[in-house]
């Protein structure tokens, strides 16, 4: 990414410094003896034990030693906004499924029955994809694409005859159920350096099967689980969970089980409502909150007693919002968020949506690469409303100190909840909860044990104070 800095110095209360001086917001954090000073427009935030706080908010030391930065540091927020150039695409090859997962965001008919590429129509689309990446990266750079479901090893023989030929050209991988991930799929995949996504959404049979089963009822974890052990030592591996109402309080023993397994990288997103499915398996927002940060301390505690470390990707990709705002990975958090903007989506008959959650949302559809230049379709008012959706315009989130640390998420969400992009994010409560444990997190000194090995390489640092 661009114009990465690392920020020393971050959120929701307390107004200090009226006037034309800088707005500053009081938050409590997960540690006991400090909270943080924020100041939301440009997401500057500095951490100060709680019995120094009132004299830093009121004195001039802050303020003096911020308005020297103001323009540099909003400058850089505006950059990972507005600045960067799309360089990753969600490729679906297939609309069916062999599984019927209760909280999928494409619709159950599209699942059954729908459309899929042949290996001719899929090495046009790269074709096309690869024509336009030309187009808008720097010489030399690889866009990411990402074969993603339905299943996408449904179309195996068009995914993998892609992957051959434009070898080097993309850096690929695949979001799969794992299901037919075959032993000769694996060394295919493996031989071609390709990130491996296995879903996976608890540690026993009896919880991961009640929202991941078969079009006949069957449960599928002992399969999942027999292809991510031969796979853990791979370093492309990623498990992602889906966190639902039935597997909430399984996440700490999610993580041992993992750990145990030899996995460095997770996933813990919490299902989106785009779906009728997935609305009816939201979490209860304090539940979540309470087991998704317990996960988080056992991750710990495993690191400690083992050296191994397993990273939350996405609880991760927060403490980087913080701390090297430029340098996140994920673009959830953030607004305008990174659908149709540092990313979009392709489909089995060749339809672009801002993200993957928009492929059940025809109205979000902007064009057919096929048919239509992209660089003409990533115009087009269905990605416009997107890519124009900011915080500042939402209620309550034009007030909340987090705001650049949330992002309100997701679009597809809560527009297929409330019937508007302009709404705040379905779990609020919990991202904002998720902020206030980043904040302890660092105060704490355990930035590192949270994060990906050497994720400050080529960064910038900023000193305010």
């Amino acid at each position: 990414m661009q114009n990465r800095h690392l920020l020393t110095g971050a959120a929701l209360g307390v107004q200090a410094n009226a006037g034309a001086a800088p707005h500053f917001h009081l938050l409590a954090t997960a540690h006991p003896k400090y909270v943080a000073l924020i100041e939301p427009d440009t997401a500057f935030w500095v951490l100060v034990r709680r019995e120094e706080a009132l004299d830093l908010l009121l004195g001039p030391e802050l303020p003096q030693a911020f308005a020297a930065k103001e323009a540099e540091l909003a400058r850089d927020l505006t950059t990972v906004r507005f600045g960067l150039l799309p360089s990753a695409v969600y490729f679906n090859p297939t609309e069916r499924c062999n599984l019927n997962c209760s909280y999928c965001y494409l619709p159950r008919e599209m699942r059954q029955a729908g459309r899929q590429m042949t290996p001719a129509q899929l090495l046009r689309a790269l074709e096309l994809l690869e024509e336009y990446f030309r187009g808008v990266l720097p010489e030399g750079a690889r866009p990411q694409l990402v074969f993603h479901g339905s299943e996408p090893l449904l179309a195996r023989e068009a995914v993998f005859a892609g992957m051959e030929r434009f070898a080097g050209r993309f850096r690929f991988g695949v979001q799969t159920n794992a299901t037919l991930l075959d032993r000769e799929a694996r060394e295919f995949l493996v031989s071609q350096g390709a990130g491996i996504g296995l879903s996976l959404d608890g540690p026993t049979a009896a919880i991961a099967d009640r929202t991941r089963k078969t079009w006949g009822g069957e449960g599928v974890f002992a399969r999942t689980v027999t292809v991510l052990e031969e796979l853990a030592d791979y370093p492309g591996l990623n498990v992602i969970v889906t966190v639902t109402r039935e597997n909430v309080g399984a996440l700490p023993d999610l993580v041992e089980f993992l750990h145990a397994r030899g996995v460095k990288n997770v996933l813990l997103n919490p299902v989106r409502g785009t779906q009728a499915g997935g609305r009816e398996l939201l979490p209860e927002e304090a539940a979540l909150g309470h087991h998704f940060f317990a996960a988080l301390e056992r991750a710990y505690d495993l690191l400690q007693a083992s050296g191994h470390k397993l990273v939350v990707g996405n609880f991760a990709n927060l403490l980087l919002g913080l701390v090297a705002p430029g340098a996140r990975r994920l673009m959830c958090d953030i607004s305008p968020c990174g659908g149709g903007r540092c990313f979009f989506a392709v489909g089995a008959a060749g339809e672009v949506t801002p993200c993957s959650e928009f492929l059940g949302l025809p109205e979000f559809h902007g064009g057919n690469l096929f048919e239509a230049p992209l660089a003409e379709i990533l115009a087009t008012p269905p990605f416009r409303q997107v890519t124009g959706r900011r915080v500042e315009d939402i209620h309550p989130c034009r007030r909340c100190a987090v705001r650049h640390f949330c992002g309100a998420p997701c679009p597809a969400e809560i527009h297929a909840m409330t019937g508007t992009l302009h709404g705040p994010a379905a779990l609020c409560d919990f991202y904002a909860a998720q902020v206030r444990f980043a904040l302890g997190v660092i105060a704490a000194g355990r930035l590192d044990a949270y994060l990906w090995d050497h994720w400050q390489e080529n960064l910038e640092e900023i000193r305010v104070m």
